[in-house]
């Protein structure tokens, strides 16, 4: 979403960066192409206006215009600034100390709010909570359906029917989470296309009546400026405690990211990074700020990582290496857990001081669309082709390839590929064989 954002912000302060000393005039000039960056970026405008005030103020001070690296301090507060504009510490939802603890989703129609219910049930569920979701939109068409589909995938109790009051669905999910001891009880209440004084009404019914601990307004980031003012709106006349934004891995410009917490006072606390119900994380300012300006975020990586490998199949797959007996089924593992990750300029943006933030390289592009490809190949291998691909002989490539929707060449590389990956492990082995017999050796100088 940031990606034009942090391209001109890193262009800017890369030439701030080239001048051994900076002036006044240099700093006034960079914050100037800054205002303009951002509100080309749809941050509200009166956010830019005290945020460019901030920075210039600490930015004029001695302590940086005297500093042996001055580019590098005013980098250094606009980072600090932006963490800030952004909610500081962040936001975490604390649980209640006597449970169910209740979160009440609210929002528009088409922001993602029963998406994102489902989503952030998934979120507890892997924390080991045990949560309990209630449709309590009965409005919308299919709603209550989507939401139990949702829960069959991820094995999460759903309460509620189309025929009944939200009020009852929400008391009766209240029940239930009490006497089969689940929490979080995440409740899916009903939006419309605009907002009206009906729905408004019935969301300050449900808020007096269930009492939840956390009201959660769900804004679709691609909005804009729009979901600011949709934020305040709801604010005003229901309350909220945070924000969940969703679509935030889309193309728009971010401005309702940047502005939201400056504008209606309350902090962004999950955001939307994907269509998958393990695309919601927990937003932190800091590492989003990080990513605005280019500086990566390797934090979110490795926590990537973290939850996508799995420790015991990583140790498992480094001993098949050192032994030579690693196979395809192997590799295609491999690939899975990777792809599982997220898109590769996705990860690629994570990278500090990574360049290429409009999407991913070209050349990059093509070894991704290479993965999927591999992936595909060898899915159409029997199991005996995967552990001895050396049995592939001309006609089996020819089967491959047509059930992969391939072409025999691409099969010919990935296989010409594999035997190189071997051939490099058996000399690895092999360095390490002879490095194991030179050990301990006595060797003398000569002179």
């Amino acid at each position: 979403m940031f990606d034009t954002l942090s391209t001109r912000l890193t262009q800017i302060f890369d030439r701030l960066r080239g001048h051994g000393r900076l002036t006044e005039a240099n700093i006034q000039e960079a914050l100037r192409e800054v205002r303009v960056a951002l509100l080309e970026a749809d941050v509200h405008f009166k956010v830019v206006k005290g945020f460019i005030e901030r920075v210039y103020d600490r930015a004029v001070g001695q302590d940086v215009l005297r500093s042996l690296t001055p580019g590098q301090q005013v980098v250094k507060i606009v980072h600090d600034e932006l963490v800030l504009l952004l909610g500081g510490s962040g936001h975490r939802l604390q649980m209640a100390p006597h449970p169910p603890t209740v979160i009440m989703l609210i929002g528009l129609q088409g922001s993602g709010k029963t998406t994102s219910a489902a989503k952030l049930a998934h979120h507890f569920q892997r924390q080991g909570q045990h949560p309990l979701l209630a449709a309590a939109d009965v409005y919308r068409p299919a709603a209550v359906e989507q939401l139990r589909t949702l829960g069959a995938q991820l094995q999460i109790p759903v309460v509620g029917s189309a025929g009944e009051r939200p009020l009852d669905i929400c008391q009766e999910a209240a029940r239930a989470a009490a006497d089969r001891g689940l929490s979080p009880l995440i409740v899916d209440t009903a939006g419309r296309l605009h907002i009206d004084e009906p729905m408004l009404e019935e969301l300050r019914l449900l808020k007096c009546e269930v009492r939840p601990h956390h009201v959660l307004l769900v804004v679709d980031a691609m909005t804009g400026q729009d979901a600011v003012t949709m934020a305040e709106r709801f604010n005003a006349a229901v309350g909220i405690d945070a924000v969940i934004m969703s679509k935030l891995d889309g193309d728009a410009r971010g401005g309702a990211a940047l502005s939201i917490r400056q504008v209606i006072g309350r902090p962004i606390t999950f955001v939307g990074t994907g269509e998958k119900l393990d695309a919601l994380e927990p937003f932190h300012p800091d590492r989003m700020a990080s990513r605005i300006l280019g500086m990566g975020d390797v934090v979110s990586l490795v926590e990537k990582a973290q939850a996508s490998v799995d420790q015991a199949k990583a140790e498992e797959l480094a001993k098949k290496l050192r032994e030579e007996s690693f196979t395809l089924e192997d590799f295609r593992d491999q690939l899975k857990q990777l792809r599982s990750m997220g898109p590769m300029g996705e990860l690629l943006q994570m990278i500090p001081f990574f360049k290429g933030k409009q999407g991913v390289p070209t050349e990059l592009a093509g070894q991704e669309a290479e993965l999927t490809r591999y992936e595909a190949i060898i899915g159409s291998m029997t199991p005996e082709e995967r552990a001895e691909p050396q049995i592939i002989s001309g006609s089996r490539r020819a089967r491959i390839a047509r059930g992969s929707g391939t072409t025999v060449q691409d099969v010919n590389r990935l296989l010409k590929q594999y035997a190189q990956l071997k051939k490099v492990m058996r000399g690895l082995r092999q360095m390490e064989g002879r490095a194991g017999k030179l050990k301990g050796l006595p060797f003398q100088i000569r002179n």
